[in-house]
């Protein structure tokens, strides 16, 4: 019996020996692989579609930097040296290197001002006859979005024009929805006279300020 549990025990001993040495050996792994520098890069500047205002960037790296303010003005990039030279594309060029990617694009947001009559939530003539060029550009996008927001003069207190200007922006809500625009796409809010078109004093009577300003997208 001695023997039999010395040569148990010298069994157990052999198996913790060669599980500690397993889980004590050093894991070989694979050398991670190299990462390889940017691919060469053209960066090139055009006009917002909607304003025309071509705006600024500033392109750099490690190496330098460059700034382009210009329409369509052109910067090459790599990983082994500063931005440049600088060079303006011809419209053709644009067309051929980005003509695919600009058409994929969503059209620009549509804007309407309509204005109303004083102290009230009804609009003017001139106004009233804008209403189908704005069903028709919702109506000529997939899933369009619109934004409705109200906005008095300074005629009268705060309070009552931005209750005033979310009225004014209802009204147009209920003549969108009424040709069949789907009410989820519609928001509406008012800023009241907070934002006026034309700046005037308090308490001045402006038809100009007296609108819904509309932005389909």
């Amino acid at each position: 019996m001695a023997r039999s549990a010395r040569g148990c025990a010298w069994l157990l001993s052999g198996l913790l020996a060669a599980l500690l040495s397993a889980g004590c050996g050093v894991r070989r792994t694979a050398p991670a692989a190299p990462v390889p520098p940017p691919a060469p890069a053209l960066i090139v500047l055009l006009p917002d579609p909607e304003s025309g205002i071509t705006g600024r960037i500033r392109v750099s790296n490690e190496f330098g930097s460059i700034d382009l303010s210009t329409p369509r003005a052109s910067v090459q990039t790599t990983a082994h040296a500063a931005p440049g030279p600088m060079r303006t594309l011809s419209d053709d060029e644009v067309k051929r290197f980005f003509g695919e990617a600009i058409a994929a694009l969503p059209p620009p947001p549509r804007h309407f001002i309509l204005q109303f009559k004083f102290e009230s939530d009804t609009l003017t003539d001139a106004s009233a006859a804008l209403v189908p060029a704005i069903l028709d550009a919702v109506k000529a996008l997939p899933v369009p979005e619109v934004v409705i927001v109200g906005h008095t003069d300074t005629m009268g207190d705060r309070k009552s024009n931005l209750a005033l200007g979310l009225r004014r922006a209802t009204a147009v809500r209920g003549i969108l929805l009424s040709a069949g625009l789907a009410e989820p796409l519609v928001e509406v809010t008012s800023h009241g006279e907070g934002d006026p078109l034309v700046k005037t004093r308090d308490n001045t009577a402006e038809p100009r300020n007296r609108r819904v300003e509309i932005t389909v997208r």
